[in-house]
């Protein structure tokens, strides 16, 4: 099993569900987060003095899945987010040893 996790522009949520829908996703975490990558933050202008947004808003997405299914995942998130500018986001892919579902003590491929 593997976990991805997407860090995405806030606006392209809807579209990046829609696609892992899609992709047969049936669950998904989804929490608001704040940072800066490359682009070090914008200049903004308020009340006519520039001040700099360090911390930018995004969401993160974060998906358990399958092993054989991560390419997929990735494929449509990928395509989902990506408008061509910087600070378009990331994709991050770790191991999961074990899942448990919470309700019924189901474990692995069977609590996803």
């Amino acid at each position: 099993m593997k976990k991805v996790e997407a860090i995405i522009r806030p606006f392209k949520l809807e579209d990046v569900k829609v696609a892992l829908v899609e992709a047969g996703i049936i669950g998904m975490t989804v929490s608001e987060v704040r940072g800066f990558g490359r682009q070090k933050g914008q200049v903004e202008r308020y009340r006519g003095s520039e001040f700099t947004v360090e911390f930018l808003q995004k969401l993160k997405i974060e998906v358990v899945i399958e092993s054989d299914r991560v390419e997929d995942v990735v494929k449509a998130i990928g395509d989902a987010a990506r408008t061509g500018e910087i600070g378009d986001g990331k994709i991050f892919i770790s191991p999961i040893e074990s899942v448990v579902r919470i309700r019924t003590g189901d474990r692995d491929s069977i609590a996803l």
